[in-house]
């Protein structure tokens, strides 16, 4: 049998692995989690479960779920030789297992008080056994490099899978993640950023969200007097399913996806939200129909809560390039080519998602590009020289990197998203607000621009062998609990489900499911327990 190569991509929300024969190029098989392993629903949560549990735990956890991946790619793990891996800065840093706190924290003064050194991050050949890979131990991991600590490696596959690098026109691309990374590119100068855009566009977050998986709803378009709906199915095609009335849940024509629609993924949150603002059944932060909710298919809804949650993600997308535009010193207006990257951005329709405001209003081209992160992963193994060709073309980048927790543009501008979004604010006093922190207006009106479907589908080549998914991430943390008189009410707190009591030798022990729990930016559990016992800082890997 031929070497087998790796290509893996560490996302925010997830991991993608594709196995790779190296004599051919050819995908073999394709395995994906459907969660992250580190507690936590977006990069800033895992930063603070890596900084108050510890950097050590977090490199497990991701080891522990990469190593029940590669053996969901289901060839002989001994015989892949060779494996790239692509990620933002933080992700890789973890996987890894070097300094992070030159990520988490802004500015040099606060850096310097914490005696942190950062990282080179110039790129990197490893021995998979120093990672403690469950391959071949002397097989080469190829990390790439960033081009500055905050422009990282997925930053520079969008720009290097799609050439956006070379634009000569205004131009965005964006990666609609948990972690909305995104770059504003013009006449060769390029400013990077990063928004917290949070999991409801991934379908997180979302009462009946879920993951792009099979029993998705993907999409959903106006159809005679009610709303068709598309369903993914095992492979992520898109299959139509029934013809609902969305105000009563009434199934007018049953379709080829009847009855296997298990939930909403975030394309059809957007195109739902979409619609629903376009047909008159919601007015932000509001869903107007009798009962305040949006039926779909098979019995998913759509809630007010829903809606206002979506909001925050579309606002702080927005926000994002928009203020990459003006740190530019360009109007927003000036952006004529957007690309959209990511699962999110490859399978939702463009024209509902730039309607919206998730591409700008001005852009009259719109490319749907897929996962650019894995794509270069993929390349990285195909192609042996590429590693230092990356290298150079990371010198070379003229790049810069805005840092949206501390840009008053940002903060300016995600408030009125805000305002928008949860308090009703209507569009027509966008450009008034914009003017009250002296911010040219924009249009508010969208463009509808030209559409091309770069790829298909996120992962183009699932490969022969077809897709396995990681639905259940086999990896608990634990913490004893001396005194827990049982009450049950931090278990009973937990929103996902993730928390379970244990009796171990006479005393309670609690165990949490990693990729269930919600991590720091929850804490109902150490919020609910009367004695104090539960702290999320105090559970570690089993």
């Amino acid at each position: 049998m031929s070497e087998l190569g790796i290509a893996l991509d560490i996302g925010t929300s997830g991991f993608r692995a594709q196995a790779i024969d190296l004599a051919t190029g050819e995908v073999l098989s394709t395995a994906i989690t459907v969660r992250h392993p580190i507690p936590g629903s977006n990069v800033m949560d895992h930063v603070s479960f890596a900084i108050e549990v510890g950097e050590d735990e977090c490199n497990r956890l991701m080891v522990s779920t990469i190593n029940q991946l590669i053996r969901r790619l289901r060839l002989p793990p001994s015989e892949f030789s060779l494996m790239a891996v692509c990620g933002n800065p933080f992700q890789l840093s973890l996987f890894q297992n070097i300094e992070i706190r030159d990520l988490a924290y802004a500015g040099q003064n606060k850096l310097k008080a914490l005696n942190v050194v950062p990282p080179q991050r110039d790129g990197d050949i490893l021995p998979a056994e120093t990672l403690g890979l469950c391959i071949d131990p002397t097989a080469k991991v190829i990390i790439p490099p960033a081009v500055t600590h905050e422009i990282g490696a997925d930053a520079m596959a969008m720009l290097w899978e799609t050439g956006t690098y070379s634009a000569k026109v205004p131009t965005v691309i964006i990666d609609y993640g948990t972690n909305a990374e995104m770059s504003f590119i013009d006449g060769g100068r390029i400013i990077t950023g990063s928004a917290a855009a949070g999991p409801a566009l991934e379908g997180q977050e979302i009462e009946r969200g879920m993951l792009a998986s099979c029993g998705a709803i993907s999409d959903i378009n106006p159809e005679g007097a009610g709303w068709r709906n598309y369903v993914l199915d095992e492979e992520f095609n898109v299959v139509p399913g029934d013809v609902v009335d969305p105000r009563t849940g009434e199934v007018i024509e049953t379709g080829e996806a009847h009855g296997r629609a298990r939930g909403i993924t975030g394309t059809g949150v957007i195109a739902a939200v979409h619609l629903a603002m376009e047909g008159g059944l919601a007015k932000p932060p509001r869903i107007i129909t009798e009962e305040g909710i949006l039926r779909l298919q098979d019995g998913v809804e759509l809630s007010s809560k829903d809606l206002e949650e979506a909001g925050k993600a579309i606002g702080a997308i927005r926000a994002g390039y928009m203020t990459l535009a003006y740190e530019a010193g360009r109007n927003p207006n000036d952006i004529r080519v957007a690309y959209m990257s990511g699962a999110s951005g490859t399978y939702v329709d463009a024209r509902k998602a730039q309607r919206i405001g998730l591409a700008p209003f001005s852009a009259n081209e719109l490319h749907q590009v897929g996962n650019t992160s894995l794509a270069m992963a993929r390349d990285l193994v195909r192609q042996p020289g590429l590693y230092e060709r990356l290298r150079e073309f990371a010198k070379t980048l003229r790049a810069s990197h805005c840092m949206f927790a501390t840009s008053e543009i940002f903060k300016a501008i995600y408030t009125i998203e805000l305002s928008h979004w949860c308090y009703g604010m209507p569009m027509g006093m966008y450009n008034e607000m914009l003017a009250m922190s002296q911010l040219s207006p924009i249009d508010i009106r969208s463009a509808d621009g030209k559409v091309h479907k770069d790829v298909i589908k996120d992962i183009p080549d699932l490969g022969r062998m077809g897709l396995c998914i990681l639905d259940e991430i086999a990896v608990q943390l634990r913490s004893e609990l001396p005194g827990c008189k049982h009450c049950l009410k931090c278990v009973k707190a937990c929103p996902e489900n993730a928390l379970v009591l244990v009796r171990e030798e006479g005393e309670w022990v609690a165990t949490i499911r990693s990729d269930l729990c919600n991590g720091t930016a929850c804490r109902r559990c150490e919020q609910e327990c009367p004695e104090g016992l539960i702290k999320v800082k105090h559970f570690h890997y089993c």
